[in-house]
């Protein structure tokens, strides 16, 4: 008995010094005579190989830990954490099973494929300027405190990548911040399915603990590659790097190593994209959070933008891709700058490759289309051209779920948002207006011209619960008809408990809020030693800016609010006067973010502290 343990000692050693293989039909013992060599071996020589074959071993699974990530065990949701110790030969059984369920093993692209990828993004006459953009840019969190939540980017052209994923990131962080600090939580309803904080965040990112970060960015890139796979899988795009045993020692962290790999590594062409190149496919969103976490040091390294546009577009299917956009022949990255096209952008807010940010199709006659946004989003979009009437953005992208927005300029991709998803529901005073006008118009039989019969009047006020004192409605009704104007100045200063909208705060109706812009672009060298000399431009840093926003109502001109609102104000001094004071809007500023906030929120007015929000 002792000698078939020893035997079965040495198997296990063995299997584990070698990579996996097919299981063999032999017998167990001749197996293990033919590798000894000899059945008659002195125990004394089967000891000393044993010993030797299992170092090799666990220095080769070391190996294999540290360089493949796609190899690699899952990845446990708190990095913090340490891993739990593995019994004997439990590490070779990982290394022999490397498949989790949800989760195919990581394979090569074809070189057809490959070569349809790297068209597809670059075209066929790409600049090495270009390509060294897009290799040289990770996802990495900035290391100032105060914009601690947000991505930096030190090349120009995939900001629209680190934009799309900063957004779902602060989705995490402002309305997600109690289920990220449980490192045990997975959501069974959808990644970020149910807001469960009911009170509105600080504004102070500066304490963000990293565990809590790294599990916003990893459930915000696993949310993203679900959308781009219809909610079916996630194909995560890695590298095989190959491994160098010397750089395997004490002390290296995975970040050096990866680093280390990467020198030297340029991507000029398709085939030196399939060569490295390494994909696998989740069907499981909890296994693709487990794998995405495995891999983030990739993410993190200078291909990291790059790698992730290739898992997005990968879920979502390169045919799929080809027939979202109005003209596949033209690169997703465009030229002469390199800057990701809308198309990536979108396939990033929506799944959906479409090159436009209108709702729904727009008919062309004779069968062609031109593709928008066919769906309620997560994280919106707004842009500067609407404000140039170059384009227009529909209410999907205007009005998504969460009160976060991709902002494009000509030349950049930067993140506006609100801590307060009650930014974008009506006031009390906009919703009673809606109701209002509703029940009117259904009263009005001249054709459109705003007037309504004294019978048709006496309809609404039942239909909207307003009580009128007996003069108001006697002078109203003297004319025989009601128009709609005259209505409405009563209505302004008739009573809320009688069904009117004065408002005794002297705002009417006007809504007061905070919105913050954060523009990640650092231009400054990756360690931040580089020293201006005198004269010189100052280097820009990630910059996070508050903004106060003021919005007056959307049913009456300005000249005409002025007027009301001295009047209100001045009925109201005696019993609001402080609280006046203190919601009086501060002064208007201006900046090119002013315009793309008011297509969203017309003739609002923005002020700010310091120097003004960039949006390039």
């Amino acid at each position: 008995m002792g000698d078939r343990g020893e035997e079965e000692d040495l198997q296990m050693a063995i299997r584990m010094s070698m990579t996996p293989e097919p299981k063999r039909s032999k017998p167990r013992d001749a197996v293990a005579g033919a590798v000894s060599g000899s059945p008659k071996e002195s125990p004394e020589s089967k000891t000393r190989r044993r010993e030797l074959m299992a170092a090799a071993a666990e220095k080769r699974m070391a190996a294999a830990v540290r360089l493949s990530p796609s190899k690699s065990p899952p990845a446990r949701l708190s990095p913090s954490t340490p891993p739990p110790a593995m019994k004997g030969g439990e590490l070779g059984r990982r290394v022999e099973e490397p498949l989790l369920k949800g989760v195919n093993s990581s394979k090569e692209l074809s070189p057809d494929v490959a070569n349809q990828l790297f068209s597809m993004v670059f075209g066929t006459e790409v600049s090495k300027g270009i390509l060294a953009q897009w290799s040289n840019q990770g996802i990495r969190f900035s290391s100032d405190p105060v914009t601690s939540m947000g991505l930096v980017q030190h090349e120009g052209g995939p900001c629209g990548v680190l934009a799309a994923i900063q957004a779902f990131v602060l989705k995490y962080i402002v309305f997600f911040t109690d289920e990220l600090k449980d490192a045990s939580y997975i959501p069974q309803k959808g990644l970020g399915a149910i807001f469960k904080s009911q009170s509105v965040p600080s504004y102070n990112f500066s304490s963000l603990p990293e565990d809590v970060k790294v599990r916003a960015l990893v459930r915000s890139m696993g949310e993203i590659l679900f959308s781009c796979g219809s909610n079916r899988r996630a194909v995560i795009a890695t590298l095989g790097i190959p491994a160098n045993d010397t750089l395997h020692f004490e002390g290296t962290s995975q970040d050096e190593v990866i680093a280390k790999s990467l020198k030297g590594l340029s991507i000029e062409s398709a085939l030196d994209l399939q060569k490295v190149l390494r994909v696998e496919t989740c069907t499981s969103q909890t296994t693709a959070l487990k794998r995405l976490e495995a891999n983030l040091s990739l993410f993190q390294s200078r291909m990291g933008a790059l790698l992730f546009l290739i898992s997005a577009l990968l879920s979502r299917g390169l045919d799929l891709v080809q027939s979202d956009r109005d003209d596949p022949s033209l690169p997703l990255v465009t030229a002469p700058f390199g800057h990701a096209s809308q198309e990536i952008v979108n396939l990033l807010l929506c799944g959906e490759a479409v090159p436009n940010v209108f709702d729904g199709r727009m008919d062309l006659g004779g069968g062609m289309f031109l593709k928008g946004i066919s769906r309620d989003v997560e994280v919106g979009f707004l842009t500067l051209l609407e404000s140039l009437n170059f384009c227009k953005v529909g209410q999907f992208l205007k009005s998504p779920k969460w009160p976060i927005w991709v902002v494009g300029s000509e030349s950049h991709y930067t993140v506006l948002f609100a801590l307060d998803p009650g930014v974008q529901k009506e006031n009390e005073l906009e919703g009673r207006e809606t109701q209002l006008r509703k029940a009117f118009d259904a009263q009005d039989q001249s054709g459109g011209g705003g007037f309504i019969s004294v019978e048709g009047f006496h309809h609404v006020l039942k239909e909207t619960n307003i009580k009128f004192p007996p003069e108001k409605l006697e002078h109203l009704c003297s004319a025989g008809f009601i128009v709609w104007s005259e209505f409405w100045q009563v209505i302004l200063d008739l009573d809320q408990s009688l069904g009117g909208l004065k408002d005794s705060s002297g705002l009417m109706g006007r809504k007061v809020f905070d919105l913050y812009h954060f523009n990640g672009i650092a231009k400054s060298d990756l360690n931040g030693s580089q020293v201006n000399s005198v004269g010189e431009t100052p280097l820009q840093r990630p910059r996070l800016t508050k903004l106060r926003v003021s919005v007056p109502p959307r049913w009456t001109p300005e000249e005409f609010m002025a007027d009301v609102k001295v009047s209100s104000a001045s009925t109201a001094s005696a019993s609001a006067g402080k609280d006046n004071e203190e919601s009086k809007p501060e002064p208007s500023q201006h900046a090119p973010l002013v315009d793309c906030i008011r297509t969203r929120w017309a003739r609002a007015s923005c002020s700010w502290s310091g120097d003004p929000p960039s949006i390039v």
